[in-house]
């Protein structure tokens, strides 16, 4: 019969580095770590300490020091948005999302109730056609001619795909695609959006005859917007629109604010902006404009209209999908043409990403940096954004979570920090042991929810 340490040997690596921590005197210390921070993925390890001092006295009130610590290291969470990367930071950044948004639509969070009553929209915008590419639902792209392109690819297609069907989204004639036009779209895309808005405030102030530059004097328009990769690998724009006085939520718009006057600017202004790309000689200067297909829908304080919740939530799930969950480009950097080749994604995505590094070596487009943004396909802008007088902010949920937790510090009390970083990420062991940490909590927080659900 094999000894303990023949046997040992034969277990993967993972197991036998997880049945090393669980042997170590520290391992329970370690376990509340891991447990604290949720089960992180990649947490950051830090080194250093914390002294809290009365602010009058100088008497030490609290010390820590991760001389104590397993490793003599505290672990944080990596707070990765990214479930892809990290289920258990991208859960916590999703219940941030989703109160940031909510309180924008309910109020809460510092934010006056009365917002509900204020004319709010949910509005959607989309990218414009780059070439026909295969669609779920009934029959694709039925045609009765069944013509071929000049590259001799079918015109349309007479399948019925599935959702899930890998060839959704795909282009019917790739040599026929513009994928030099997807790639600038996405590289402009945060322009658009904010001509877009500047498009709506204009278009407000002239349907009641007010000067444009006066408009800050009567109302404020605040957003908060989030962009989705579609099956086609083109980003639209879910985003929810409010007008508000001119002082923000704590005053109440003008009596001329209307929920229909604001659909009315936001359809006019989608129309309207237009943004020039810088020449090139290899390119030309294309126009970029938003997609023919806009959807501006109210949200009503009676409830006959979406969900407010339902929304929130709607926008807090696609923040934390990663750029490989949804197909579209990976969720690390490419940092060489061999790393394009490589990539784990569809002949589409690929050639979007060639697209980038190809274009990204002309000078003429040197300052989109499209190399560095070639694994989300040119789209440079942050997947969440908001107007500074929406709602809270991320910085102040935490702080709001330190509190409750009993990390803040408080008024008559001054702490000293002296921290440095010294690594991140598990060995394989503690990888398996965080995983499952974070699964139990996930369960126990799914359990949790259902309870709360069920009719009392």
């Amino acid at each position: 019969m094999l000894d303990r340490t023949a046997r040992l040997r034969q277990l993967p690596e993972a197991d036998r580095d997880a049945i090393r921590l669980a042997q170590d005197p520290k391992f329970p210390r370690w376990l509340e770590q891991i447990t604290a921070i949720g089960g992180c993925a990649h947490p950051v390890h830090l080194s250093g300490s914390t002294t809290t001092l009365d602010a009058e006295t100088g008497e030490i009130i609290r010390h820590y020091d991760t001389r104590n610590e397993p490793g003599e290291r505290l672990l944080v969470r990596c707070r990765n948005r990214r479930a892809t990367v990290c289920p258990a930071c991208s859960c916590l950044h999703a219940g941030d999302t989703f109160h940031l948004v909510r309180a924008g639509l309910l109020g809460g969070k510092n934010v006056p109730a009365t917002v509900r009553q204020r004319p709010r929209l949910f509005v959607t915008l989309t990218a414009p056609s780059f070439g026909p590419v295969h669609r779920a639902g009934e029959l694709c792209r039925p045609r009765r001619d069944g013509g071929v392109c000049e590259h001799g690819h079918p015109l349309g297609c007479g399948a019925v795909h599935a959702p899930d069907d890998s060839v959704v989204g795909q282009p019917l004639c790739p040599d026929c695609y513009d994928y030099t036009a997807h790639v600038l779209w996405h590289a402009h895309a945060s322009k658009l959006w904010d001509r877009f808005v500047i498009g709506v405030r204009r278009r407000l102030a002239s349907s009641i005859g007010l000067v444009q530059s006066h408009f800050a004097q009567h109302a404020r328009l605040s957003f908060a917007r989030v962009a989705e990769h579609q099956k086609r690998a083109a980003v639209h724009v879910h985003a929810v629109v409010r007008l508000d006085g001119p002082n923000g939520p704590d005053d109440e718009p003008p009596a001329w604010g209307t929920a229909e006057l604001l659909i009315n600017a936001v359809r006019a202004s989608s129309r309207r902006v237009l943004v020039q790309t810088p020449y090139s000689p290899a390119v030309g200067e294309l126009a970029l404009r938003w997609g023919a297909q806009v959807d501006a829908r109210p949200l009503r304080a009676n409830g006959d209209g979406l969900d407010d919740d339902a929304v929130a939530a709607y926008v807090a799930k696609y923040v934390t999908k990663g750029a490989s969950e949804t197909g579209a480009g990976t969720d690390h950097p490419l940092a060489s043409w061999a790393d394009v080749e490589s990539a784990p994604v569809s002949a589409h995505v690929r050639t979007l990403m060639r697209t980038c590094w190809r274009l990204g070596g002309l000078p003429e487009y040197a300052h989109l940096r499209l190399r560095a943004w070639s694994h989300t396909l040119g789209y440079r802008g942050h997947i969440l954004t908001k107007s500074r007088a929406y709602s809270t902010t991320y910085a102040a949920l935490r702080a709001e979570r330190a509190d409750h937790m009993g990390h803040a510090d408080l008024p008559d009390m001054v702490t000293e920090r002296h921290w440095r970083f010294i690594g991140s990420g598990h060995t394989p062991g503690a990888a398996l042991l965080a995983a499952g940490i974070a699964e139990d909590i996930a369960v126990n927080r799914a359990i949790a929810q259902e309870e709360r659900e069920v009719p009392r």
